[in-house]
């Protein structure tokens, strides 16, 4: 059988119970058709690069899958007559990838607390000298005599 990382995306305003039945059921045309659904992993809301659908933002979920290619095309079909999912990208790979993908990888290195970077913090600029002296605006106190 032929190894595969399928990704959907579901509106956003369903709820991730909502997704969830998705993706079961998704995981039961599978094995009903001879396949198995290796890893399932629900990434959460995200904003779209741009809207589809009227939506900008989107349940995100991954599905690495060992299957027949006929399983697959009926899983996409069932996507694209479901009015609950956006999108979904198939990839044919060589080998499923062991482990949390890429993206929770990354998610865990956000939850790390430093979010300043190797730079740390700001330092104090104080009195900000490097722009001179500036003119007040006009809703600030002038000193006496001084016009604009």
């Amino acid at each position: 059988m032929a190894l595969y990382e399928h990704i959907y995306l579901a509106r956003q305003d369903v709820s991730p119970q909502q997704v969830e039945a998705l993706t079961t059921q998704f995981k039961g045309i599978i094995a009903s058709l001879g396949g198995k659904v290796t890893k399932t992993e629900y990434w959460g809301v995200k904003s779209l690069a741009y809207r589809i659908k009227k939506n900008r933002k989107a349940h995100f979920t991954l599905l690495n899958i060992d299957a027949p290619p006929a399983a697959l095309a009926e899983v996409e079909r069932q996507q694209g007559l479901s009015e609950d999912v956006l999108r979904f990208l198939t990839l044919r790979v060589e080998a499923l990838e062991e482990g949390p993908s890429a993206q929770l990888r990354k998610r865990d290195d956000d939850d790390r607390g430093d979010r300043r970077g190797p730079g740390g913090p700001r330092p104090d600029r104080g009195d900000r000298g490097d722009r001179g002296d500036r003119r007040p605006r006009r809703d600030e106190p002038r000193a006496e005599g001084e016009t604009f």
